[in-house]
């Protein structure tokens, strides 16, 4: 099987095609390797193709005017971004750029639109992807400019359990590295504050801090601290009601502390 091929195939929006149907579209698209740290596009680049990442992961952001960094989204392996370009072929607004060595599959912005006026199932899950990514950004916006940066930080700590969580029979763990300054690009932090934030939620026994990982001691509590829900993913039957001694760990890995 062809390497694009396969790259599509291991893509959840286009299970549906057949091996033809893969074929004539993996004939349209490039693939290509990047090492870590690599920009895939920048603002005001042409937005001419949507993008596939193969491998690896990749950080989705805004820079300000003084040039601070804004972490609006990380992209998975299977997933798609730049996905904007179908709707407006103009300029970007974010940047994408590699977190780790990478694969990526291009798709001229052309080819992708004839796939969805073919398939109308490509097009809703579109549609769906769009939708999705803008309601998690309004969320963490909501959050933003309303709550303290304690807050925000849960907020996110609630929200990375949900997309990166694993489960296992006495824990939740997410496999995702972030460092403090990360943590503080999303919630529109400083690395300082974070990291000062992080040790008053581990003296309040809601984490426990070590050398590469983030354990939430128990999710429940640390969600009824900020009057929100449990995420929808650990609710049935995992997370018992706050206090309760027998919640699961969530585990968020994180770099040596002393590249933080």
């Amino acid at each position: 099987m062809p390497e694009k091929h396969w790259f599509l195939k291991n893509c959840a929006l286009f299970e549906r095609l057949t091996p033809a149907e893969l074929s004539q579209l993996e004939s349209r698209a490039k693939v290509r390797k990047y090492q870590r740290h690599n920009a895939l596009y920048l603002p005001a680049d042409h937005a001419d193709a949507v993008l596939l990442l193969a491998s690896g992961r990749v950080k989705i952001g805004s820079l300000t005017a003084d040039g601070k960094e804004s972490i609006l989204a990380f992209i998975e392996p299977g997933e798609i971004f730049g996905e904007l370009a179908i709707i407006d072929p103009g300029r970007r607004e974010e940047f994408a750029e590699t977190v780790e060595p990478s694969t990526v599959v291009m798709f001229p912005r052309a080819a992708f639109c004839d796939c969805m006026q073919q398939h109308a199932e490509i097009s809703l899950g579109v549609t769906k992807l769009i939708g999705l990514r803008r309601q998690r950004i309004e969320r963490r916006l909501k959050y933003l400019l309303f709550r303290s940066s304690r807050d925000r930080l849960i907020h996110l700590l609630l929200e990375l359990s949900e997309q990166y969580g694993e489960s296992s029979p006495t824990a939740v763990l997410i496999q995702l590295k972030l460092s403090h300054q990360d943590l503080a690009n999303i919630i529109g932090s400083t690395r300082e504050t974070v990291t000062v934030l992080l040790g008053d939620l581990e003296a309040e026994r809601h984490l426990e801090l070590g050398r590469r990982r983030i354990v939430i001691l128990d999710i429940a509590r640390l969600a009824a601290s900020l009057e929100t829900e449990v995420p929808a993913r650990w609710r049935s039957g995992v997370c018992p009601a706050p206090g309760g001694n027998n919640s699961p760990k969530v585990a968020l890995s994180l770099p040596n502390r002393d590249t933080m």
